[in-house]
């Protein structure tokens, strides 16, 4: 490997659940992202039916719809799929789940100034259970990330703990249905940092962001990568449409299962739901509406 992380990194990953490597990538890798976000939002815009395409935020800017979501990047242009396959990035992947893995899946979150929706409390292994967690989301920031502009918190140390994501009837939440408030399991840990900067994050690592009222925007490109043995745990149609996402990179393809980790709750799914907004939005007005409590996403005390 040529951009391998360093033993140093590798166990602070391990121990805290997540990693910070800033600057990973370059001003040119970033502004030829730019363009293509900009072609790819104008081109879906102007086309009338852009569902496929992305997802719009709620609330109008300067009485213009803004996006706040482009679906699967990876298979939408060359430039993402170049940064998801680059060395700099794939070395890195394989100090931490071995070094026979795919990309899962992939998405591009915008926060636009003024407006970038909140994400609510969750782990990501919520929404697809697998037979082990070495699996990586990989989330790379392609403007400054800071506090004031909705960066990501974390509460690190949970690698070996699911934490409930359902509702009292048993439906799938989207988020964190327990009180995580009062610092109990560790107070938030906000991870700031410049352009171009890569968090490597364990895919049971509690994750959360403030909506972006600042006047900046901070767009991430997510990519999830898997070990090879780390395979789905069905649960209908949805997991077969998610697999068809699914790239092979690196190592040979396995044949056989690894389990290991804490058992996945299998999520009760009734209905399609286009994003982890929507779901996060109808579970909490459903809970408001019993009176009930749900975690708080704040500022992450420094």
């Amino acid at each position: 490997m040529q951009y391998p992380l360093s033993e140093k990194q590798v166990q602070f990953y391990k121990t805290e659940g997540y990693l910070v490597v800033e600057r990973l990538y370059s001003r040119d890798d970033l502004q030829r992202v730019e363009q293509t976000i900009r072609d790819l939002t104008q081109r879906a815009l102007a086309g009338g039916d852009f569902s496929k395409v992305l997802e719009l935020e709620p609330e109008p800017v300067n009485g213009e719809r803004v996006p706040r979501r482009i679906y699967s990047p990876f298979e939408q242009h060359e430039t993402f799929r170049a940064l998801a396959t680059d060395d700099r990035l794939l070395d890195k992947i394989e100090c931490l789940i071995g070094h026979s893995f795919g990309l899962q899946h992939s998405k591009l979150n915008m926060k636009p100034a003024k407006v970038g929706s909140v994400v609510d409390w969750h782990q990501d292994l919520s929404y697809f259970p697998h037979t082990n967690t070495d699996i990586v989301t990989t989330l790379i920031y392609l403007d400054d990330a800071t506090e004031q502009n909705g960066c990501l918190q974390i509460i690190p140390r949970h690698q070996y703990h699911l934490f409930n994501h359902w509702t009292d009837d048993g439906q799938f939440a989207g988020m964190i249905t327990e009180d995580l408030d009062g610092g109990r399991f560790g107070k938030p840990v906000p991870l700031a940092a410049p352009a171009g900067s890569a968090i490597f994050m364990h895919c049971l690592t509690p994750h959360a962001s403030l909506p972006n009222r600042s006047d900046k925007a901070r767009k991430t490109l997510i990519f999830e990568y898997r070990a090879a043995d780390s395979f789905p745990i069905y649960y209908g149609e949805k997991i077969v449409h998610d697999e068809s996402f699914v790239h092979h990179l690196r190592g040979e393809p396995a044949r056989f299962a690894r389990f290991g980790g804490p058992p996945p709750y299998v999520p009760r799914i009734t209905k399609q739901t286009k994003s982890l907004y929507q779901l996060q939005a109808e579970t909490k007005a459903k809970v408001a509406e019993k009176g009930q409590k749900l975690p708080t996403v704040a500022a992450a005390a420094n």
